[in-house]
C-alpha cells in the first residue's frame, strides 16, 4: 500500500538556505553513513550547519567538543573517521566539508 505524502506544517516548509545548501542525499544513497560512527556524523552535522558557502569552518575541537558534548580526544578521532569517509578535509584550524561523491 502506498502512502500518500501530505505537507504537515505548511507554516514550516524548510527551503534552501541562502548562505548553504542542505546535507547531500548521497550520505544515505552512496552509503557514506556506514563509513562513521554516529559521533563522526553528529560533527559533521555541525560542520555543514557552521560552514560558509565553500563548507569551510575554523571551528576548534574545544568548541565543537562542548556543541557535542564530547571530549577533545573523541572530536579527533570523529574527525579522522570523517577525514578517512572522504566527506571532509582538515589542515589545522580549518575544516572544508567535501561535495559527495555518486554512488559507483
Amino acid at each position: 500500500m502506498l502512502i500518500a505524502k501530505r505537507i504537515l506544517q505548511a507554516g514550516r516548509l524548510r527551503r534552501v538556505p541562502p548562505h548553504f545548501s542542505w546535507i547531500d542525499h548521497q550520505l544515505v544513497r552512496a552509503d557514506y553513513l556506514r563509513r562513521a560512527e554516529a559521533k563522526a556524523w553528529a560533527l559533521y552535522l555541525v560542520l555543514v550547519s557552521v560552514g560558509d558557502e565553500h563548507g569551510l569552518s575554523y571551528y576548534g575541537e574545544r568548541s565543537l567538543g562542548r556543541l557535542l558534548s564530547l571530549s577533545v580526544e573523541e572530536v579527533s578521532a570523529a574527525r579522522r573517521q570523517l577525514e578517512a569517509a572522504g566527506v571532509i578535509a582538515y589542515e589545522a584550524p580549518l575544516y572544508q566539508v567535501l561535495a559527495l561523491e555518486e554512488r559507483r
